[in-house]
């Protein structure tokens, strides 16, 4: 498959960064997303952690995820408005982690997750009935079911911490592609109702949650 010459440029800004990331650990430790670095004024960190990973199988999951979407994306609005998307899922991944670990000082987290997951749910909302498979599961499903599961997972490893992964910030950045998504191309809400609907539902059950006090 052909990558758009954007796609490639976000892919080697991320390998540069990682790689530089690895090798200087202060570099590292300044630009990670940091409660207690932003806090401190720090804003950009929220913009600069997204280029950075804790490991080569790290970058290696997001950039492979994003190999695979990116053209869906493109072929439907264009590299300026990926270029878009792509910032403001990750800048989303950042903002819904910090609103629901601001208490937390020493909380931390790096990666493209956030970036990456906006343009898997806005990939998905373009092309609802494309199939996705999962490691483990050998009968592909609808992009929507496997888009609507993601989130009500990420939501249970929200609550339970599980794991060493920044399920806020892959929450925050499919929201961010859900809502540019439909921004950008509104005439989805009329001729795709249903899908869209249906994966708001996750969204609306965080923020629910939130408000009951149960995450």
């Amino acid at each position: 498959m052909k990558l758009h010459p954007v796609t490639i440029v976000i892919i080697a800004l991320n390998i540069i960064f990682t790689l530089k990331g690895l090798k200087d650990t202060s570099f590292f430790e300044r630009y990670k997303f940091s409660i207690g670095g932003i806090k401190a004024g720090q804003k950009e960190r929220m913009f600069t952690s997204g280029f950075l990973h804790v490991d080569i199988s790290h970058i290696f999951f997001n950039m492979f995820t994003l190999y695979f979407f990116a053209n869906v994306v493109i072929a439907y609005m264009g590299p300026l408005y990926f270029v878009l998307m792509y910032v403001i899922s990750l800048l989303a991944g950042s903002l819904l982690a910090l609103f629901f670990h601001k208490n937390e000082p020493y909380y931390s987290a790096v990666g493209a997750s956030g970036a990456v997951t906006g343009i898997l749910y806005a990939a998905i909302l373009l092309e609802p009935n494309m199939r996705l498979g999962i490691m483990f599961i050998p009968i592909p499903m609808p992009a929507y079911v496997f888009g609507i599961g993601y989130l009500l997972y990420s939501i249970y490893g929200m609550k339970k911490r599980i794991g060493n992964i920044g399920h806020t910030a892959h929450f925050g950045g499919a929201i961010g592609g859900y809502v540019t998504t439909l921004f950008f191309m509104p005439n989805l809400i009329f001729t795709d109702t249903l899908v869209v609907v249906l994966m708001a539902i996750p969204i609306i059950v965080l923020f629910v949650l939130d408000k009951m006090g149960k995450i």
